[in-house]
């Protein structure tokens, strides 16, 4: 765009899919603005990103950061006592980085590697932005949140955590393939790929790309219960490849013709089309993947995650009656009688559908990007 002028961007974070896939498509959004920008991520040594960032044609620089482990054991006991020396050490990294890239501007997106960088580069007074995914607000970005010049989130009533005039309310960006509610061309076609039956009801259970124990061991129950209520429904299982063997030996004992499960998912865009409910984990970038298909979902929220943020993402949408909460722990008994009914209830679902998507943010990458430029003084 001829009004925007190269920068140098240095985007930290990762560890998970959440944070990654966020960065990427910022990282992606500056270079289409302006191809003669220069980006350069840091991560975790040894986490995904290190793998993924240079996939999507990103240079990585790691650092030693790792975060205190919460179970008792040997292992997370040495790794705890590691921690403040490993800090130092990424706080000294960072800083050289800084001084050699000489970023116009430092993004960060949560994760680890964030927490180093952001703080060296704060403290040398360059523009800084941090991009928050989920509902409830880590201690990390809280603390950043103070330094920064632009807090970009997801959810509403977040200056509970921020700064109210330094926030902006950009939504977290998503896969273009699932940007926008599918079409009926696009459900036929998921019908046809998924070798599904069009005049039955279809849910969609994803636990992520390692899967859910959880949402595994609902589904096994409903199977071995005589899935209930289940004549008209067919189900796309993703069970996560850690699952994958364990599921296929127990739907050779216990085969059912409706079911099709998967360790992986690479259309995301079809079964979605295929689903009329989905049953999923609460995630950030999974919860805006939904709205912006406007998905009718029942969130199962996974109790393993710093300050439980997936239940505060699942409760920001069933506050505005935009989708049901499943507990976890109640999950392996309720959860798939709770599905059943509710393919049911069509006014009910099609109130989920209508409420999910009014909550979608489709530009947030560009909202954020518009941001960078705001804070650089750019434009």
């Amino acid at each position: 765009m001829e009004n925007y002028k190269p920068i140098r961007a240095i985007i930290s974070g990762g560890g998970t899919g959440g944070h990654i896939f966020p960065a990427v498509s910022i990282a992606k959004k500056l270079k289409e603005i302006c191809p003669g920008t220069e980006i350069l991520f840091v991560g975790a040594a040894g986490k995904m990103e290190m793998e993924k960032v240079p996939a999507e044609g990103f240079e990585i620089v790691g650092l030693p950061i790792v975060g205190m482990q919460r179970q008792l054991s040997l292992k997370n006991i040495i790794n705890d006592l590691k921690v403040p020396f490993k800090v130092l050490s990424s706080l000294s990294k960072a800083k050289k980085l800084l001084k050699e890239f000489r970023p116009d501007v430092a993004i960060g997106v949560g994760g680890y590697a964030s927490a180093p960088l952001l703080w060296e580069a704060t403290a040398m007074k360059i523009p800084s932005l941090i991009q928050e995914q989920n509902g409830f607000a880590g201690l990390t970005n809280k603390i950043l949140g103070k330094r920064v010049q632009s807090i970009c989130v997801a959810y509403e009533g977040m200056e509970r955590f921020f700064p109210k005039d330094r926030i902006v309310l950009s939504g977290n960006p998503i896969r273009q393939a699932v940007s926008t509610p599918s079409t009926p061309e696009q459900r036929a076609e998921a019908m046809d790929f998924y070798g599904l039956d069009p005049r039955k009801k279809h849910i969609f259970i994803v636990g992520g790309s390692l899967g859910s124990g959880t949402l595994n061991k609902a589904v096994r129950k409903w199977i071995l219960d005589g899935c209930p209520g289940g004549e008209d429904i067919e189900i796309i299982w993703q069970c996560g490849k850690y699952y994958k063997a364990g599921t296929d030996e127990f739907m050779a004992e216990h085969p059912v013709s409706g079911i099709r499960h998967y360790d992986f998912i690479s259309r995301m865009d079809l079964a979605y089309a295929a689903a009329d409910l989905v049953v999923s984990r609460s995630g950030a970038s999974t919860v805006s993947e939904l709205c912006a298909m406007g998905k009718a979902t029942i969130f199962v929220p996974s109790p393993n995650v710093a300050e439980d943020h997936q239940t505060h993402n699942a409760m920001a949408l069933v506050r505005k009656d935009a989708a049901a909460i499943v507990r976890d722990a109640d999950a392996p008994e309720t959860l798939m009688k709770t599905a059943v009914e509710l393919l049911g209830q069509e006014d009910k679902l099609e109130m989920f559908r209508r409420n999910i998507e009014s909550m979608a943010l489709r530009d947030a990458a560009a909202v954020i990007a518009d941001e960078v430029y705001r804070i650089t003084g750019r434009k």
